[in-house]
């Protein structure tokens, strides 16, 4: 197991103060803003810890201010309702005094219940191992990076990232809406479906509002490029795991008054539709 993915989840094994009320470790660093994935995969443990349900099928999450990554977090959790089927809980995310985070979440009691099914086709790509790891695409570049871009790419991350085209972010040229990733926790993770979700929640985070610059020829490293997520929904479909690999396929279908949408799905590598999201960003140039 890598250090990265160790320290996620002892951030994730949160500190119980009270029945409904639990504290969360911060990852520290250079960084000068807490990734949104890291709070909203702690919320995801928080309420989880709060039911006997068997699993979240749905939260929204909204991102009310930039967390602190020095600061722990205090996650208050409430009790709105518990049903034969669902359950409803919600969480907010405390710093300084302030809420940084709030979240609705909902879980049902029997998730594989019988019903109508169906699913989109997953995207025709090239399989995980057929693709090139985000560290071996970014080692012959690294020479040509400043130190501070170089330190954003050679950092340990806790989740294998495998693009399935890579692109620079140093360079900026319209590469239309849509891009896939395949991705998973580097090492055997425990027989918890809710860490799954919640680690799952965490790597949703990445990259998606960057399909809302690709048709503009844009990143997150673009001079003067200013981008906040807003708020961040996801729908789990299935039970999965997130040690196995799975395509995270993204999309953009609108951009508008400094903001934009990115939808995205996860197909496990059987094509089965695991789990759907959206998220809101603002997005502006300088």
């Amino acid at each position: 197991m890598t250090q990265a993915l160790s320290n996620l989840l002892v951030q994730l094994d949160l500190e119980r103060l009270s029945d409904d009320v639990f504290r969360g470790l911060v990852p520290g660093g250079t960084r000068r803003r807490l990734f949104g994935g890291h709070v909203a995969a702690q919320a995801v443990v928080a309420a989880g810890r709060c039911t006997e349900a068997a699993a979240i099928h749905s939260l929204h999450l909204y991102f009310l201010r930039a967390g602190d990554p020095h600061a722990p977090i205090d996650f208050h959790v409430e009790r709105l309702r518990d049903g034969r089927s669902y359950s409803a809980r919600q969480v907010r995310a405390v710093q300084h005094d302030q809420v940084i985070l709030q979240a609705m979440l909902s879980f049902v009691g029997d998730a594989r219940s019988p019903g109508f099914v169906h699913q989109v086709s997953a995207p025709e790509v090239p399989g995980p191992m057929a693709c090139t790891s985000w560290e071996e695409w970014a080692a012959p570049r690294l020479a040509e990076m400043s130190e501070e871009v170089r330190a954003q790419y050679v950092r340990e991350r806790p989740i294998e990232i495998r693009p399935v085209r890579p692109i620079d972010a140093r360079t900026e040229v319209p590469s239309g809406t849509r891009q896939q990733f395949w991705c998973r926790a580097p090492a055997a993770l425990p027989d918890d479906a809710l860490l799954h979700q919640a680690v799952a929640t965490y790597t949703s985070d990445h990259t998606l509002l960057s399909a809302v610059l690709r048709p503009h020829g844009r990143t997150f490293m673009s001079r003067g490029m200013i981008a906040a997520s807003l708020d961040h929904t996801l729908w789990f479909h299935r039970p999965f795991r997130m040690d196995q690999w799975l395509l995270y396929s993204q999309e953009s279908p609108v951009a508008f008054g400094g903001r934009g949408l990115a939808l995205g799905h996860y197909f496990d590598e059987q094509g089965t539709l695991v789990a759907s999201m959206a998220q809101e960003g603002v997005l502006r140039q300088r």
